[in-house]
Parts: structure tokens; C-alpha cells; sequence
């Protein structure tokens, strides 16, 4: 019956992405299946093989030794505040947000290599050769997998000449359905490290699904090259080494300041709510929950998990993964999902797609290009749509497998 369920899922997915295609007759049928089929034996492989979650396991070890070296350095700097416990984190900017500067370190170090680059262009234009997607779609989305949005964008400006409209929906939709590598670690201390590495492959995949369904692309030969020539400004190892210190810093400060600025005005709308609605548990989550109950009937939560379930998914596209990822640790420790939902709710958090990145992506688009900038706020919520159905894709995929 799950399985079943799971497929009606991923038909509606697709369905759904198919009402809201400008050009029906030009989706690359052939390259979405076969994506399908990759995410498949994917996520069969990573969780129903030995070798598969003996994988898993090895890049969980090496990233929670990476985490352990990242706290060393927090504690050094802020040791009588955080720390206390690092299996009960007490402050979440310092025991959380600020790991995600190691992890910006190493990923500039990475970069000023050319190790990144390299794999990334590589397994780019096999991805391309194999699905007959555009290479720069395929590079892109390759490149979301390591970079957060605006990076992953930033990295292909030069190519910004060649990008129709369609094909500029595509690399928006891979950079909001995708996440940072250098703030993987954050996400790693709040849900189950399995789930997130296998959210990083079917999100990418599942971003160029729905963005190829509803925005397919058209694409002459000489319109589609890749350049990835000078990709870090860094010129010596320590450079690149403060570089991505620096960033990471501005990224976990950002961070801290949403959630500080999304947890106010959600206590301040679920305060109204409540006012309004003089009922017991009424709320935005709560609200969230019953609107998405078909969806997750689909996805093949249990009945009496489906709600709370619900409020989560509602509750991270309107504010952000973080914030609903706060409560989930609180509903995990409880006992309130089983195995199967814990899996298919934490490969949805695990993406940028909410509000907010409809800004942080027209945002990035306008500083290389103020035209397409404008034609990224024009279909912003089309895009939130699409990248949300991705991020329902690459959950229901996990679910099946579970």
C-alpha cells in the first residue's frame, strides 16, 4: 500500500509541475526518467544495501569528527557559554550556527584547490551526457550540491549571457531546492545524519525534475558551455582560509538573525491566531498540519502522525528550515514519529526552499544581471512552488525505501 501511495505521490508531483509548464511539448520526458530511476537506485542503495549504509556511515563518521574539530574551536573562543554538554545543545548560535564556519573554511580551502571545481564540472557533464539536459542546468545543479544559492549562482555569472528565461528558472530552482555544504554540519547536530546526505543527491536530482517540467529548456550547442576558470579570488591557501572564515561568519550571524526575527513573528501570529480562534492547540503549525494532510497521506506517513508532520513541512516553507527543524528535535525526543516519518520529514527540511530565498535568489540574480533579477521576482512564487515540489519529491523517493 506504501508503495503505491509513494508512486500516486510522485505522479502528482509531476502532475502538478506539468499544469504549471509554459511549454508542455518540449519537457524532456526521457532525461526526467531516467533522473527518476537514478534517485531510485540511489536511495535503494544507500538504504537497503550493507555496502550502501556502510557508506552512510563512514561520511557520518568523518562529518561528526569534522563537527568535533569545529567545536574545539567554538569552545577556545566562547568556552564558559557553550559546550556545556555537546550532546544537549544549551545555545544554539554558539553549539550550532558557528560549526558552519569550519565547514565554510574547508569548502573555500577545497575551492582555491580546484578539487571542488574539478568534480563538480565533471560529474556536471556526465550528469548532462546521461539525463541530455543542458550542461550549464546540469553544471549548476552539481554545484548546489556544495554552494549555497547565491554561490552556486555567482559561480555560473559568466554564463549569464547564454540563459533564456526558462533556463534561468532551472539554476534558480536547483540553488533554493539545494543546501550549503558548509552548513550541513548545523543540520547534522539537529536530525539524523543519514537522512541528510541522502536529501543532498535527491534534491538535486529532483530540482532539475520539477524545473525541467515546468520551464523546459531549449538550447542551441554553442549557448551551452561551461567556464570554471577562476572560481576562487583567493591567492594563497591561508587567504582562501580566512576567506571562507569570514563567510561562514556572515552566514551563521544571518542565520541567527531569521531565526531571530521568524520565531518573534511566529509567536506573535500563533498569538493572534489564538486570540481569534479561542480554541485549544489553535495555531499557524497547527493550521499548516490539516491544509497538508493529503499530502502527507501520500507521502506515506502513519495516520496519527500525519499532522504533526504537516505543521512541520507548512512551518519551514513559510519561516525556514531551522526553525522547524528546532521543533522536530523536540518532537523526535519525545517519541512522536516513528523511523519512517523521522526519514521523510527530515529530507524535506533539508532544502532552502521557503519564503525567504525567493529574496535571497532575486536578490543574487539582480547583482549579476538587474534584468533577469526582475524576471526572478516576477515568477518568485512560481518558483517557491516548484522547488517545494521538489523538496515533496526527493521525501517521498526516501519514504519509499524505508
Amino acid at each position: 500500500m506504501d508503495i503505491i501511495l509513494g508512486l500516486l505521490a510522485i505522479a502528482s508531483v509531476i502532475g502538478l509541475a506539468m499544469l504549471m509548464s509554459n511549454n508542455r511539448s518540449n519537457i524532456p520526458f526521457k532525461g526526467i526518467g531516467i533522473m527518476l530511476l537514478l534517485q531510485g537506485l540511489i536511495t535503494w542503495f544507500m538504504f537497503n544495501t550493507e555496502i550502501g549504509r556502510i557508506i552512510i556511515e563512514w561520511i557520518a563518521a568523518v562529518f561528526e569528527k569534522l563537527i568535533e574539530f569545529g567545536r574545539n574551536g567554538v569552545e577556545f573562543v566562547v568556552g564558559g557559554i557553550a559546550m556545556t554538554d555537546p550532546d544537549d545543545p544549551n545555545v544554539f548560535f554558539f553549539d550550532v550556527l558557528l560549526i558552519i564556519i569550519f565547514f565554510a573554511t574547508i569548502l573555500s580551502v577545497l575551492t582555491y584547490l580546484k578539487v571542488l571545481p574539478f568534480i563538480i564540472k565533471y560529474v556536471g557533464g556526465a550528469l548532462s551526457k546521461i539525463t541530455g539536459l543542458p550542461k550549464i542546468e546540469s553544471f549548476n545543479a552539481v554545484n548546489s550540491m556544495f554552494f549555497g544559492q547565491s554561490e552556486a549562482l555567482i559561480a555560473i555569472k559568466s554564463q549569464f549571457h547564454r540563459i533564456t528565461e526558462n533556463r534561468l528558472y532551472i539554476v534558480s530552482a536547483s540553488a533554493m531546492g539545494s543546501v550549503s555544504a558548509s552548513i550541513i554540519g548545523a543540520y547534522m547536530t539537529m536530525i539524523p545524519p543519514e537522512y541528510v546526505l541522502v536529501a543532498i543527491p535527491l534534491n538535486m536530482f529532483s530540482a532539475l525534475i520539477v524545473g525541467s517540467i515546468i520551464a523546459p529548456p531549449d538550447v542551441d550547442g554553442e549557448d551551452d558551455e561551461v567556464d570554471v576558470k577562476n572560481v576562487s579570488e583567493s591567492k594563497s591557501i591561508f587567504e582562501a582560509m580566512a576567506n571562507g572564515a569570514m563567510d561562514g561568519g556572515k552566514i551563521a550571524l544571518i542565520v541567527a538573525t531569521m531565526l531571530i526575527a521568524f520565531l518573534a513573528a511566529l509567536e506573535l501570529v500563533n498569538f493572534i491566531v489564538g486570540a481569534a480562534i479561542p480554541v485549544e492547540g489553535a495555531s499557524l503549525e497547527a493550521g499548516l498540519g490539516y491544509l497538508l494532510l493529503p499530502l502527507t497521506f501520500l507521502m506515506g506517513i502513519s495516520p496519527g502522525e500525519m499532522l504533526e508532520a504537516g505543521s512541520l513541512m507548512g512551518l519551514k516553507v513559510v519561516t525556514n528550515e531551522f526553525v522547524a527543524m528546532g521543533q522536530f528535535m523536540d518532537l523526535m525526543d519525545e517519541g512522536v514519529f516513528s523511523d519512517k516519518t523521522i526519514g521523510i520529514v527530515s529530507v524535506f527540511l533539508t532544502s532552502f526552499a521557503n519564503f525567504g530565498s525567493i529574496g535571497i535568489v532575486a536578490g543574487t540574480v539582480a547583482g549579476i544581471d538587474s534584468e533577469k533579477g526582475k524576471t526572478v521576482s516576477r515568477f518568485g512564487m512560481k518558483l517557491l512552488v516548484g522547488a517545494t515540489l521538489a523538496s515533496i519529491l526527493s521525501a517521498t523517493i526516501a519514504g519509499l525505501f524505508l
